[in-house]
């Protein structure tokens, strides 16, 4: 119980905004960082939808380890790390009870190690690119493969807005636990302690969604007046926002690894 009581108190709302901000603004460090947003964009549409037609575990295994490789390289947060490892152990853990509550045995954990190479090799892929790169390189590569303008400035907003709303989050609840009064007693397990804040999370939902509807007015008042939507829909301003990219010998050298590596992975497996 001290053991997970040290844990819990390292689970703060401080700390997973901290991490938040960390990965929304701390990634220009990062070697793939200094890759043309549009290279890693191609590279992760590749292995987003790959992976989910092989059955080779060779092949899966081999692509993992890039995958880890280059999740190192992005210097990813622990954070998410830990999220993602709670997810695939949580959803592969499940099927696997599911398939032995409806007659499977210990041969269906083949097929679930082959989904979890699967779900991983997607995750970290996904976790190298919109975690390794800043949100506002990842917005100008879309736009520069033609995404619409909105969406493309629609995925950069909600990075830079998480810590935001994690920060209006935390005001919140604070405000709601300086009004109430806490279980004297945590309780069978900390029963009474979890339904505590589990209230406080219900009472603070609404109260969040006000001040983000808020907020986002304030922001689209600020960016019309700023001439976005003309701006996004001119050729001439979309050419001079995208002219820094640049397809260098680094993302050459780094795209012909890849390719060279994954095609001998298929050699082999």
């Amino acid at each position: 119980m001290q053991l997970v009581r040290n844990w819990v108190n390292k689970i703060t709302i401080e700390r997973i905004q901290l991490e938040l901000m960390n990965t929304a603004y701390g990634s220009g460090h990062a070697s793939l960082s200094r890759l043309d947003p549009r290279a890693m964009l191609i590279w992760y549409l590749f292995f987003a939808i790959v992976p989910w037609f092989i059955s080779s575990i060779t092949v899966l295994a081999g692509l993992f380890l890039m995958m880890v490789i280059t999740t190192i390289l992005s210097r990813v947060t622990p954070f998410i790390i830990f999220v993602l490892c709670l997810g695939l152990i949580g959803q592969v853990g499940w099927l696997f009870i599911i398939s032995l509550f409806f007659g499977g045995d210990i041969s269906s954990a083949l097929p679930l190690l082959k989904l979890t190479l699967k779900l991983s090799v997607v995750s970290l892929a996904s976790i190298t690119v919109f975690s390794g790169m800043d949100p506002e390189k990842i917005s100008d590569g879309l736009l520069a493969l033609g995404m619409p303008a909105a969406f493309s400035f629609s995925l950069s907003y909600g990075y830079r807005i998480l810590p935001v709303l994690f920060e209006e989050f935390r005001n919140v609840l604070l405000s709601h636990r300086l009004r109430g009064k806490a279980p004297e007693r945590p309780g069978f397990l900390y029963s009474r302690m979890a339904i505590y804040y589990i209230k406080l999370l219900v009472l603070s939902f609404f109260p969040l969604m006000l001040a983000t509807a808020k907020r986002s007015r304030t922001t689209v008042e600020a960016l019309e007046t700023r001439g976005f939507s003309f701006g996004m829909s001119n050729p001439t301003s979309k050419k001079l926002k995208l002219s820094h990219l640049r397809i260098t010998t680094r993302d050459i050298v780094f795209l012909s690894g890849t390719a060279c590596y994954t095609a001998l992975l298929f050699w082999i497996g």
